[in-house]
């Protein structure tokens, strides 16, 4: 519905110029702003809980239904009212002679622009990425003829929440000409503080009264207006919750003194200036595509707004766009969000991983409740790294029964991963300090957990991890999954590597963190034990690997063909007795995954499975599409890369996937294939890898572009890159501390700081 709503001058535009109601839930994702601390859904200024209008703040957990713990939906600080000449004028409004939503994604804000016979109304909103607290909104009323007009604004507590009312109590005060809102949590009784100033600038004679109700105060504003005597709002809120700070109260009412001071327009600038800094860093240029640009900088877009980059906190499966997923990080977040951070802004790949490290205790505790020894992170973390994942996550549509999937237990490949990308970070950034001080502890403590969840098949000689589920959700209670014991053995490979560099670099360290974790040299050599002796399924006559045991022996059938054995299009689709369950189609290709992950294989190797694979996918995971690109891209399968490349751009903007699945609502951002499309023009389109400290590049640019530029650190060392259909350029940063090894489809050379190279 975004098809010709994504073109314009600078190609950082998002605007529609008719409402759909029926679209709300989506819009109101796509259109949000936010700042990695708070993300506001992009609704119209006079928005509701019944039109999903959302203000969800960072470290706001709280648990409303005894089933859920969730990120809070906050009181709704921008609410906005307009009446003329006693008639409720909205963007929702029919008779409207002009409508147009625009987000400007290359400075994060929002613009509302509706006009009536009697006024033409602007109003622009933002969350400041200068001060993380701060939401800004600017108002201009313009009369075409005389009229009355008044206007309410101030915080509205009646919000909307997926899963039960969170707060126990609201007091509502005025506070030096401002307005403030204390909320307390139920569960955790955390304070939340919403302040409000708005200054109102008018020609006319303005009346102004302040009302207290029972989740409300707003403050309404009446005035006579001509066309010469338009009405402008400029107004800050300012947000802290208990949990940033011991003195949430005086912090918001400085901080918003503070900004109001400072003024509308300077706030509005320094907001720009950070933005710019972001894009320089992340921005991927594509020229001879308008669309596609827009779309690769929607997704960008994003994958920053809902990193918190303020604090050691997890990305959200839908970030800050809802509640849905409960604002904690799934794998996603390190196979899908973390990559664009590692390659351009380290510093927060690291932070990320830090996260990883304040809740190891939390991924001990659920390990030791499922009876096994060291980490096993959770499928659903949040602040403290505890499972938040229940038993029963869907229900059976047609029988109204709840179904107990094993997310939470049997999907036990998030320990590997997180294993894996503190690999990759070491080996990207060279950052020995946090591999020894962070890094070990979390690898040695994993391990632990894989060598506590193993099996030993004594009669086959071999270690095998059986009763799990891997990427593709659809099947579960399945016996070494080639995905999960790839990336276990990957992990007690690096983790025997940081060993022996302990050993040798900081063996009084390596005594302390091995006392620490109760590992002896015996549990060492069993890791050793369990590299050489861990089961990998074989490649067979095809050259394809089976996915699991006895995966090629279930029914061989299209997703296309199973879709039409549903009862409800919205039932589940996977265990234990989904349409898919006894069949060989995938929500999500794990040998296509693990071939993004590991470059490991011949490209023969590859082109069979992808081909084995890729039909039998139902792509019922958003993260499926993106994998698939990078994948067709490595294996000269240009059109399948640019066609799943579009595909997932859009898993969004087209509400392409599903928002409720087995009665549960998982509707917002898919922030994972928002950090997904940087890595398929990387590392697809621009055969973007790293081994040995050699930077590689393949390119295979899409014949629907002309052009793509886009930046790479590696060891705090910047390349720009540019590439066409004929040539690729890389011109290295004058500031760079060292020469880099480069590899041009096959041809070497060396990158001298201030200078270029091209093939």
């Amino acid at each position: 519905m975004f098809e010709n709503n994504l073109n314009s001058e600078n190609c950082f535009d998002l605007y529609e110029t008719s409402f759909v109601p029926e679209q709300e839930i989506t819009t109101g994702s796509n259109y949000m702003f936010g700042n990695g601390y708070m993300g506001y859904r992009g609704t119209h200024p006079d928005a509701t809980k019944e039109n999903y209008a959302a203000c969800i703040v960072t470290d706001t957990y709280d648990n409303a239904d005894g089933k859920w713990q969730e990120l809070c939906n906050v009181p709704n600080g921008l609410y906005l009212d307009i009446v003329v000449n006693g008639q409720k004028v909205s963007a929702f409004g029919d008779s409207l002679s002009h409508y147009k939503r625009r987000i400007d994604i290359e400075t994060a804000k929002l613009t509302n622009e509706f006009s009536t016979d009697d006024v033409a109304i602007s109003v622009e909103r933002f969350a400041s990425m200068d001060q993380i607290h701060i939401l800004s909104m600017r108002l201009v009323l313009r009369a075409k003829q005389t009229c009355d007009v008044v206007v309410t604004t101030g915080i509205n507590g009646d919000v909307w929440s997926i899963n039960g009312e969170h707060f126990s109590e609201y007091n509502l005060s005025e506070v030096n000409g401002g307005l403030l809102m204390h909320s307390v949590t139920k569960e955790l009784h955390t304070d939340i503080y919403v302040a409000e100033k708005a200054v109102f600038q008018c020609g006319a004679e303005v009346k102004e009264n302040i009302d207290i109700g029972d989740k409300q105060v707003f403050r309404k504003v009446a005035a006579k207006l001509t066309p010469e005597t338009p009405l402008v709002l400029e107004k800050f809120v300012a947000i802290y919750s208990s949990n940033d700070t011991d003195n949430p109260k005086e912090l918001a009412l400085d901080n918003l003194a503070s900004v109001q001071k400072d003024g509308y327009q300077n706030a509005a600038e320094k907001h720009d200036i950070r933005w710019q800094a972001l894009w320089d860093k992340y921005d991927i240029k594509i020229a001879g595509n308008d669309r596609d640009q827009t779309l690769t900088r929607f997704n960008l877009y994003h994958n920053i707004i809902h990193t918190p980059t303020h604090a050691l906190l997890p990305i959200g499966a839908r970030g800050l766009s809802c509640q849905a997923y409960q604002g904690a990080a799934f794998w996603d977040q390190e196979v899908f969000n973390l990559p664009m951070y590692l390659y351009t802004d380290p510093e927060i790949a690291r932070n990320v991983l830090r996260y990883r490290y304040e809740t190891l205790n939390g991924a001990r505790r659920k390990a030791r409740k499922l009876g096994y020894r060291g980490a096993f992170y959770a499928w659903i973390s949040g602040k403290t790294g505890d499972e938040l994942c229940p038993d029963f996550f869907f229900k059976d549509i047609v029988s109204g029964r709840k179904i107990r999937n094993h997310f939470n237990c049997w999907q036990i490949h998030v320990s590997p991963d997180v294993a894996y990308t503190i690999w990759k970070y070491y080996e990207v950034t060279g950052d020995k300090e946090f591999l020894h001080q962070y890094g070990a502890e979390m690898m040695l403590d994993i391990s632990l957990f894989l060598l506590s969840r193993s099996f030993y098949n004594v009669d086959k000689d071999r270690y095998e991890y059986i009763r799990l589920l891997g990427p593709d959700e659809y099947h579960e209670n399945v016996d070494n999954n080639i995905f999960t014991n790839y990336q276990a053995r990957y992990t007690l490979q690096k983790t025997i590597e940081v060993y022996e560099q302990l050993t040798k670099e900081n063996p009084s360290q390596l005594a302390a963190l091995m006392n620490k974790l109760d590992i002896s040299e015996e549990t060492v050599n069993t890791f050793r034990h369990m590299i050489e002796k861990m089961y990998i399924q074989p490649i067979n006559e095809n050259g394809v690997i089976e996915q699991f045991d006895g995966y090629f022996g279930l029914e061989d059938v299209t997703p296309e063909e199973l879709a039409t054995r549903l009862i409800d299009k919205a039932e589940y689709w996977g265990w234990p007795n989904g349409v898919a369950v006894h069949t060989q189609v995938l929500k999500q290709a794990d040998l296509v995954q693990l071939f993004v992950m590991h470059d490991d294989f011949d490209e023969d190797v590859v082109k069979a499975n992808f081909d084995y694979y890729e039909p039998r996918t139902e792509h019922g995971s958003s993260l499926s599409p993106a994998m698939h690109s990078v994948i067709a891209s490595k294996i000269g399968y240009d059109d399948f890369a640019y066609r799943y490349f579009v595909k997932s751009c859009t898993v969004d903007l087209y509400n392409t996937n599903k928002a409720i699945s087995g009665g549960t609502f998982i509707g917002g951002i898919h922030t994972a294939s928002c950090g997904a499309v940087w890595q398929m023009v990387v590392f697809g389109f621009a055969g973007f890898s790293v081994s040995d400290d050699t930077l590689h590049f393949k390119p295979a640019l899409p014949a629907e572009w002309d052009e793509c530029s886009f930046r790479v650190n590696h060891k705090a060392n910047i390349v720009d890159v540019k590439m066409s259909r004929e040539c690729i350029v890389l011109e290295g940063h004058k500031q760079n501390m060292a020469a880099l090894r480069i590899d041009i489809g096959g041809h070497g050379m060396m990158l001298e700081p201030g200078q270029s190279v091209s093939r």
